[in-house]
């Protein structure tokens, strides 16, 4: 493969959604016990954004942070990291949103979020134009947009655009209970959404938050294809991922790395999704790359600064991880 074409070419994915300042906290505990905290980026579609690119392919981002010493940071951030800013907003009349992180003792983790009116509520509807979605192949977003002002709209709107100028649409719910009314809300409000998505990225809690219902995972995952996806991607943390397609089931056990920080690792699990289905891997080929990307991420601390490139997402996982649809290996497509 050419890498420098591949950087050099126009995007063909587009990512939309938030990104924020994440807190990560100096040692686990309640927020009440932590003493210090480093700054780093954040938001899962950032997240998103950022995987894509340190796995060459860098996408397109319409995210809105604060013209404020926080959001021109997160901008920098972004661009540093090879994502193309376009439409990477800075809005002067709100700040940018923030995040405080808290780890238990296996470095699963809370947030609090401190985000009212903030700048990534306020994407507006339209900003994304058609020309630029005609030649987007694939769009991805998350729920947290949908949880609160503008960003609601917009990102519906952008949602049932993309889809009818034919992209492939992908969604991660990204349940924050802390954002929303109630279920009740947010399953109304993800239904709306899910009518425009071929590919739903969940975890199995999220599946029953949404409202379907099953006696295993496969079968919440069958539930939720019938709502309108192509296809519905689970991810089961140390128990790996399925798949469910209309073609059948896929699944893979995932990997055994040295966990110290989980943060990021379901959005770098999306952005290899993302990136096996496009370069054409089968089910099972797509669930070991995103497994290892995932993997891969939990390494280190902070949801960018430990998302993985290439060599390091193929370190990680096994034959399946560095071939594309034939079976060869990734630099010799």
């Amino acid at each position: 493969m050419d890498r420098s074409r591949s950087r050099n070419r126009d995007p063909e994915v587009l990512v939309a959604g938030e990104t924020l300042i994440d807190f990560l906290p100096a040692a686990s505990g309640p927020l009440s016990s932590v003493e210090g905290f480093d700054r780093r980026p954040g938001g899962a579609p950032a997240n998103v954004a950022v995987a894509l690119a340190r796995l060459e392919e860098p996408p397109l981002f319409w995210t809105r942070v604060g013209d404020d010493p926080f959001g021109r940071y997160l901008r920098d951030a972004l661009a540093e990291y090879g994502v193309v800013g376009r439409f990477v907003e800075l809005d002067s009349d709100a700040k940018t949103s923030l995040a405080f992180v808290t780890h238990d003792e296996d470095g699963d983790r809370e947030f609090s979020f401190y985000r009212d009116g903030m700048a990534d509520t306020r994407l507006e509807p339209g900003r994304v134009d058609d020309a630029t979605l005609a030649a987007c192949e694939w769009v991805h977003a998350g729920g947290v947009a949908l949880s609160s002002g503008r960003s609601h709209e917009a990102t519906l709107d952008l949602l049932e655009r993309a889809s009818e100028a034919g992209c492939t649409v992908s969604f991660d719910p990204n349940r924050r209970p802390e954002l929303w009314p109630g279920d009740e809300t947010f399953r109304s409000v993800l239904g709306d959404a899910l009518a425009h998505v071929d590919v739903l990225k969940a975890t199995d809690d999220e599946l029953e938050a949404l409202g379907f219902e099953g006696e295993s995972v496969t079968a919440l995952a069958r539930e939720a294809r019938a709502a309108g996806p192509d296809a519905v991607f689970v991810t089961r943390g140390s128990d790996g991922a399925i798949a469910v397609t209309a073609d059948g089931t896929a699944s893979h056990p995932g990997y055994d790395p040295d966990i110290v920080d989980t943060t990021g690792a379901g959005d770098a699990f999306v952005a290899g999704t993302i990136l096996g289905l496009r370069e054409g891997r089968d089910l099972r080929k797509t669930l070991a790359f995103a497994n290892a990307v995932g993997a891969a991420a939990t390494t280190a601390v902070g949801a960018m600064a430990a998302l993985p490139d290439r060599e390091s997402v193929v370190s990680m996982g096994d034959g399946d991880v560095n071939a594309n649809a034939n079976g060869n290996p990734h630099d010799e497509r």
